[in-house]
């Protein structure tokens, strides 16, 4: 006789799944820090290839395990919005390491260090706003999450100020000045990738309490 958690599938394992993909955004975040701290750039590099592809494989056993599983713990839309929301911030990370790697001689003494470990404070966040959601969606843990992350996302935008006046205003070659604004850019696109997935999980607790 078949059981019905065997009909219907664990629904719950999807908060491991996810717990999983978070890691991975702050394993990912960890490896940009080095990137930027440490010589050895082929071998940093090399570890954003294995991380993108634990992420890929991730999103892609989550999206498959939607279609074949009929109860979920939190509803399918949910899910989904969490899973592609987690997945953008990897492929951010891996396109500045990757552009970086082209450009950094070019990009001497521009620091992008001080906002690398504005990212990885909020990828740790992150990680615990999705470890909450198996916690029993309670609404005031979640909520100074979200406040942490909203605070680290002004915090990035404040220390672009400086680096802009410098390149824009004092300096006198436009096309570092352009390259260096791409790669900031891209850390600010996933610090903002980080409070979407706060958002979301924020939206699901309250939807739920």
């Amino acid at each position: 006789m078949f059981s019905l958690q065997t009909i219907f599938g664990k629904g719950d394992k999807f908060y491991g799944l996810l717990e999983q993909s978070a890691a991975t955004v702050c394993e990912s975040a960890g490896a940009l820090h080095e990137l930027l701290t440490r010589p050895d750039r082929g071998a940093t590099m090399a570890a954003f290839t294995v991380t993108r592809a634990r992420e890929k494989a991730l999103a892609a056993q989550i999206s498959e395990e939607l279609v074949n599983t009929f109860v979920t713990a939190l509803d399918r839309e949910d899910i989904e919005a969490l899973n592609s929301a987690l997945y953008k911030i990897p492929k951010s990370i891996e396109k500045f390491a990757e552009r970086y790697e082209i450009v950094a001689e070019r990009l001497d003494g521009v620091d992008f260090v001080q906002r690398t470990l504005v990212l990885r404070r909020s990828s740790e966040v992150v990680a615990e706003m999705i470890g909450e959601l198996r916690r029993g969606l309670r609404i005031d843990p979640v909520r100074k999450l979200q406040d942490r992350l909203q605070a680290l996302e002004s915090e990035g935008d404040r220390m672009l100020l400086a680096p802009y006046r410098t390149l824009y205003v004092e300096g006198n070659d436009a096309m570092r000045a352009m390259l260096a604004k791409d790669l900031f850019e891209l850390i600010e696109k996933a610090i903002d990738k980080c409070r979407d997935v706060g958002n979301i999980v924020y939206s699901i607790v309250l939807k739920n309490s």
